[in-house]
C-alpha cells in the first residue's frame, strides 16, 4: 500500500506550566496533538464536519465515504481535492463519476461528527448492518504472532511518541508485516485514513488482513472494518457489547485487551491458532 504525504500540522508546540510535588512550577514547551475541523463534501454538497488531526486528509475524506457505503469501487471516484476557495485547507471535495447515484438518506453521520463519536446521529444500526455483506474469509493467525503486533504498532507511531495524545490504526498482513499505519485524535478517523489509502490504491476489499487499533473497539470500528472487507479486528483495549454483537453477526474475528502477551477473543476464534501461547491461570 503506497503512502501519501500528510498535509497540515499534526502537532503544536505550546508553552505550559509543569508542576511537580516539592518543586516550584516551571514554564516549559510541550507538544500537543492538533484537533481541527474538516468539512467533507460530495459533488459540492456538504455531508459532514469531522474533528480530526490534520494529515492524510484526502485519505480521510475518501475513507469516510467508503465506510458510509457511498462509494465501493475505485472507478466511481473522479477526483478528490482540497477546496481551492478555502485557504485554511479544511474543506475537501469528493467528485464522483456522472453515472454514480448517491443515496444520501443512507448516511449514518450528519452535519457534525466529533473525534470520539464517529456514528453520532446514526439513523439506525440496522441500516448500517444492511450495507455490507457478511465476511466468510478463511485464514488463521498464530497467537504468538498476534501478541507481537502492539509493539510493532507503537514503534511506528511517530507522532504519538512526541505527544502521547493520538490513537492509531495499523493494517497488518496475516504474516505480521505492517502494511500501513495512520494516527489521529479519533480512532475512527485513523481507520478511515487506512480505508481511504486502500481505496485510492484500488486494494479493497482488504481480505486476509488484520486491523489493530489503539484503545477500545466500538460498533463503528467493526462497521468500518466490514466496509473494507477486513475480517480480523484486534484492539489494545476493551470492546463494547455492540461491537461484539456486530462481529459475531458479520463473520468477523474480534480480539480485545491485546497486551502483555495475552488477549481475549470475543468472536471468530476459529481464525486463531494456539501455537506456544501459554494459557493464563
Amino acid at each position: 500500500m503506497a503512502s501519501s504525504s500528510p498535509t497540515g500540522s499534526s502537532v503544536r508546540s505550546l508553552r505550559i506550566e509543569r508542576w511537580q510535588a516539592g518543586h516550584a512550577p516551571r514554564t516549559v514547551r510541550d507538544d500537543v496533538v492538533s484537533e481541527e475541523p474538516l468539512e467533507l463534501r460530495v459533488d459540492t454538497r456538504s455531508i459532514a464536519v469531522v474533528m480530526r488531526t490534520p494529515g492524510h486528509d484526502e485519505e480521510l475524506a475518501v475513507g469516510f465515504f467508503v465506510s458510509e457505503g457511498l462509494i465501493r469501487h475505485r472507478d466511481q471516484l473522479a477526483e478528490v481535492r482540497a477546496n481551492a476557495r478555502n485557504p485554511a485547507g479544511n474543506v475537501f471535495d469528493v467528485f464522483l463519476q456522472p453515472d454514480v447515484a448517491v443515496d444520501f438518506t443512507r448516511l449514518t453521520r450528519h452535519v457534525f461528527a466529533g473525534s470520539s463519536c464517529g456514528l453520532c446521529g446514526k439513523t439506525s444500526i440496522s441500516a448500517v448492518k444492511a450495507q455490507f455483506p457478511k465476511l466468510r474469509q478463511r485464514f488463521r493467525v498464530p497467537a504468538d504472532l498476534l501478541t507481537e503486533l502492539p509493539a510493532r504498532m507503537v514503534a511506528a507511531q511517530a507522532t504519538f511518541s512526541r505527544t502521547g495524545g493520538l490513537h492509531a490504526a495499523a493494517l497488518f498482513q496475516v504474516a505480521g508485516e505492517l502494511v500501513a499505519l495512520r494516527e489521529d485524535v479519533g480512532r475512527h478517523n485513523a481507520v478511515d485514513k487506512l480505508l481511504g489509502r486502500a481505496f485510492l490504491d484500488d486494494q479493497l476489499p482488504l481480505a486476509g488482513h488484520i486491523l489493530l487499533v489503539s484503545g477500545r473497539t466500538s460498533f463503528e470500528i467493526l462497521q468500518k472494518a466490514l466496509a473494507g472487507g477486513i475480517a480480523f479486528v484486534a484492539a489494545v483495549g476493551a470492546p463494547s457489547s455492540l461491537a461484539v454483537e456486530f462481529a459475531r453477526a458479520n463473520g468477523q474475528t474480534l480480539v480485545g485487551f491485546l497486551r502483555d502477551g495475552r488477549f481475549n477473543v470475543y468472536a471468530g476464534a476459529a481464525r486463531i491458532t494456539r501455537h506456544s501461547l501459554k494459557r493464563a491461570d
